[in-house]
């Protein structure tokens, strides 16, 4: 075992110059030797899952069986296999049950801006030194911004450094539907005991818990068993603790008793940066004309970064499969349709001028203190809209409403959230009012 270490480790050393960076660390890096067949001549590799599966076989694996033939002496048929597959004993797994951590949702392919400084060294932190630097850490941001980025990156890191950690991660949604299922299959040990002993809990979407009792008394008892048996807990949701409704209280106290981190939208540098690392990853040329692309994609999609790297990852697509070189034109031509969406920024002005327009109202009313139904439920649906597409903040929306208090836009939006589930000429409405302000 003490020489197929040793060998790995030279193995790597070869590797390293030859890959750039960030494939290095995201694909081989997490690579662990299993052992060595020598009546078949293989090397078996563990991978966390295996997803990283067709990547390594596609692309690496050429370069890899070479580095391994000069570290080993000898050539090696490489074998790529995870925890569910029988070539592993069963005994040395992971802690890997439902695990889902995405591989390459690790801190080296993190970009570092700004606007998430702060909560990527809190992470790094609690990943270094799980239950002793921050407990529980919280971190909240608008969608696609990198929490689960992070979520996944301390979870990957604490496994790297102790392989036999017992590591959770699920969604609030996930946890719901296991309860659900424990509670119809009369299991309920059997899923606390999976939930209450392990190292390391991530728990993301939290906010979904609202109004869900249940689910919020099983994260309740779920969270002080392991707070109090030194286990770390990390959560992350789209808004702070004291703005999620209807969360129990003695919840909300708990989840503010370690650290908080936020994360905004990132500025066009940041954004340029992302790309830029997300085009490296995908083994691209980087040409003059490749970062014009990124330049254009990354001054007009600004607040998101999934669809940021979604509308690049397109533009790739579309390129390798019609055989044309990338370029301004190529990327306009494959996003035109949010090129047009993007062009002129939506302010809480279009809003408030297309809502005037389709419920006959003044501005001056929409803005006043008056609170009758003809003008506080347009007011809220343009509350809604505004946070839905623009990326101000719940008190600068207030501020474009009369100078109203944050917590009145968190109701509103709410409220108008909760409408569009059951009412169905609601949704029509504020489809309608979307694409006319989109087309203004």
């Amino acid at each position: 075992m003490k020489n197929l270490i040793e060998n790995w480790e030279k193995t790597l050393e070869l590797l390293k110059p030859e890959l750039t960076a960030v494939s290095f660390d995201t694909w081989v890096y997490p690579l662990t030797p299993v052992k060595v067949d020598e009546k078949e001549n293989k090397l078996y590799l563990s991978l966390y899952n295996d997803m990283a599966k067709s990547i390594l076989e596609g692309r690496y694996i050429t370069i890899i069986e070479n580095a391994v033939k000069e570290a080993f002496g000898k050539k090696l048929k490489v074998v790529f296999v995870y925890s569910e597959e029988p070539t592993v004993n069963q005994e040395e797994l992971n802690f890997t049950d439902e695990l889902y951590l995405n591989p390459k949702y690790i801190f080296n392919t993190f970009v570092i801006g700004n606007n998430n400084r702060f909560a990527h060294a809190a992470s790094l932190a609690v990943a270094e030194s799980p239950s002793k630097a921050y407990n529980p850490l919280f971190i909240y941001g608008g969608a696609g911004l990198g929490k689960t980025h992070l979520m996944h990156a301390i979870g990957h890191y604490i496994l790297q450094q102790n392989p036999r950690s017992k590591v959770l991660y699920v969604s609030s949604e996930m946890f719901t539907n296991e309860l659900i299922k424990a509670i119809r299959e009369d299991k309920n040990v059997e899923f606390r005991n999976k939930y209450r002993s392990i190292d390391v809990l991530l728990i993301d979407d939290i906010q979904f818990i609202e109004k869900k009792e249940r689910t919020q008394e099983e994260i309740f008892h779920t969270f002080n068993t392991l707070y109090e048996a030194n286990k770390q807990i990390i959560i992350s949701s789209d808004r702070p603790p004291k703005e999620i409704n209807t969360l129990e209280e003695r919840l909300r106290s708990r989840f503010e008793w370690g650290l908080i981190a936020d994360i905004q939208a990132p500025d066009y540098e940041t954004r340029v940066a992302i790309l830029r690392n997300k085009s490296e990853l995908e083994g691209l040329e980087t040409t003059d004309a490749l970062i014009e692309v990124i330049g254009v994609i990354a001054e007009k999609i600004q607040s998101n970064i999934r669809e940021l790297e979604g509308a690049f990852i397109r533009v790739i697509a579309y390129a390798n499969l019609t055989n044309q070189k990338i370029n301004r034109e190529l990327a306009k031509e494959v996003l035109k349709d949010v090129f047009s969406s993007k062009d002129r920024p939506v302010t809480p002005e279009l809003v408030k001028k297309h809502i005037c327009k389709h419920f006959n109202i003044k501005q001056a009313d929409l803005e006043s203190a008056k609170r009758s139904r003809d003008l506080a439920f347009p007011r809220q649906i343009a509350m809604y809209i505004c946070r839905d597409m623009t990326d101000l903040s719940l008190p600068k929306i207030g501020d474009a409403f009369g100078k109203r208090d944050h917590t009145t836009v968190l109701h509103a939006c709410d409220k108008i959230s909760g409408e569009l589930k059951i009412n169905e000429s609601l949704r029509a409405v504020v489809k309608e009012l979307q694409q006319s302000i989109k087309e203004d």
